[in-house]
């Protein structure tokens, strides 16, 4: 007697080429691995996406409200005398405007005025003014200007910098590498300040006190000593 028998159809063991073609076109009851494969690639898609758009966002948004990051109008030097009433500006002394995160500092005192013109590099002689960011270029901390030398003293690691932002060189003068980083500037016709705060340019090297292109400070001692 054979062992050989047949099972019906509808019966697991006896899947003929008909069944199967019923059974896939029949839906799957929960979720298969390859719609879980196709939801879990689109989640990471969507997420990606996500990411990108909020970081691109936050990229441009500051120029699109005009904050940090665009042109910021500063003003005529009598306009940064009259909002730093307290401060002897007239004599050199850099002020501090917050919007741009630049100290805005007069180059020759003995003119009192911001002159016409472009300086892409920051340098500002031409225009006889200087806009540095406020960012120490050592670690990033925040130089303050002291009143009693003229000097920009950063309060993290005691780097010294002149009342241009010039550092001075020796290790008594703080670990700052460089002197302190420019922005863009241009001054119109009327002698108003704008400041480009996307344009930065590095400072250049530090200069030893005593040599040209550093300021003497106006005091032996700062705030920081």
């Amino acid at each position: 007697m054979s062992n050989y028998h047949v099972e019906p159809a509808h019966r697991p063991q006896a899947l003929s080429t008909q069944a199967l073609k019923a059974l896939r076109r029949e839906p799957v009851e929960g979720m298969s691995r390859r719609q879980l494969l196709r939801l879990s690639l689109g989640a990471g898609m969507l997420l990606w996406l996500t990411e990108v758009t909020a970081g691109t966002i936050g990229f441009i948004w500051p120029a699109l409200r005009s904050g940090f990051g665009a042109k910021i109008r500063i003003g005529t030097l009598d306009d940064v005398k009259l909002a730093n009433a307290n401060l002897p500006i007239a004599e050199g002394f850099p002020a501090y405007f917050s919007e741009a995160r630049a100290f805005v500092v007069l180059v020759d005192p003995s003119r009192q005025e911001f002159l016409p013109g472009e300086d892409r590099t920051g340098e500002g002689t031409a225009l006889n003014v200087r806009a540095l960011y406020q960012r120490c270029p050592h670690l990033g901390c925040k130089p303050n200007p002291c009143q009693r030398n003229f000097w920009l003293e950063c309060p993290c690691h005691g780097s010294r910098f002149d009342r241009l932002g010039i550092k001075a060189a020796g290790a008594q003068f703080g670990p700052a590498p460089r002197s302190m980083d420019r922005f863009a500037i241009e001054v119109d016709a009327s002698g108003a300040l704008t400041i480009d705060t996307s344009r930065i340019t590095l400072g250049p090297l530090p200069i030893a006190v005593g040599q040209p292109g550093i300021i003497p400070p106006k005091s032996p001692t700062g705030c920081i000593d």
